[in-house]
């Protein structure tokens, strides 16, 4: 047997919790907090086969495009996601279901690892995502929260971040995380921020096209070794804007590369068929960027791909 249900206390595959985070991480009106209803509309749902129940979405205070007080952007909107979706994603494994996290970006990880590691008693983390995201708070210029996520499970920044995020800073040991799809290596050079490979298991996208079936599965083995129950995480800009552009902001500088949706399926499906998986995220689709819909159907197909050998 594969996917969700095949470990001891693991959440059923046949008990998806489908949980939507109208935030956007830029402050922006609309963006990324627009994602789970289109979604939604484009058959999120129905691509689980009869699996999912839709649950309300996480709503946050109206957006400000600023920094707060900490130096995060649309500090207060993010803050509050952390605490209800925290609170959401533990009572769904608490009750042996299997959370999937949708819209929003990457930082709703510092919500769901922390919760998968209050209930298992540790957390592991797959991670597949075009950038690292472990920019230290001190350097990060914008104040995005999903360009440090990382840094702040692993402990390497945040410890003078507000609550509920410093109760979230260091939740995840380096062994227990797995990296696959980066390919931001200019980026980091220019703002001066150096890789974590040296210490945390690092796949670039350049290495990924051959077999990310293998990729994945290796991935998904390691990190079950080392703890009771590990959440995976996709970043839609792993894809190359040739095959996924609806995701950043109008005008953003983009990384060349990326993998193919083919490639991201094989990568996907292969580590949601892995023991031990006990929660997905899937984020950083801005329909805004995609009058037609066009994308939303395609992240609904890839959705329905990945997940085929559930049922």
């Amino acid at each position: 047997m594969t996917g969700p249900g095949i470990s001891a206390g693991s959440p059923r595959r046949e008990a998806v919790d489908l949980i939507g985070v109208c935030l956007d991480g830029m402050g922006r009106t609309g963006g990324q907090a627009r994602a789970p209803a289109a979604l939604r509309e484009a058959g999120l749902a129905a691509a689980f086969r009869e699996c999912a129940r839709l649950t309300s979405d996480v709503i946050v205070s109206d957006p400000v495009p600023v920094r707060g007080p900490s130096g995060l952007l649309n500090e207060r909107a993010l803050l509050e996601m952390l605490e209800v979706l925290y609170g959401r994603v533990r009572a769904a494994l608490a009750e042996g279901r299997f959370p999937v996290v949708y819209g929003a970006d990457c930082s709703v990880l510092l919500a769901a690892v922390p919760a998968l590691a209050d209930v298992a008693g540790d957390a592991g983390l797959v991670f597949i995502d075009g950038h690292e995201d472990a920019t230290p708070m001190e350097l990060s210029a914008s104040g995005e929260a999903a360009n440090m996520e990382v840094a702040l499970l692993l402990g390497l920044t945040g410890q003078q971040a507000p609550q509920p995020l410093l109760s979230r800073v260091g939740r995840l040991r380096p062994e227990a995380l797995v990296m696959l799809g980066m390919r931001d290596d200019s980026f980091r050079r220019e703002i001066g921020v150096p890789t974590i490979a040296d210490g945390v298991r690092l796949v670039a996208a350049a290495d990924l096209h051959q077999d990310p079936g293998r990729a994945g599965r290796q991935a998904a083995r390691q990190v079950a070794a080392q703890v009771p129950g590990w959440w995976l995480h996709i970043d839609l800009d792993v894809l190359s804007r040739e095959e996924f552009s609806a995701c950043g902001a109008p005008g953003e500088v983009t990384e060349p590369g990326g993998l193919t949706w083919a490639e991201l399926g094989a990568l996907a499906a292969s580590v949601l068929g892995s023991d031990g998986i006990r929660g997905w995220s899937l984020g950083v689709y801005n329909p805004d960027l995609d009058p037609q819909r066009r994308s939303a159907r395609r992240i609904v197909e890839f959705v329905a791909d990945a997940t085929s050998n559930w049922t």
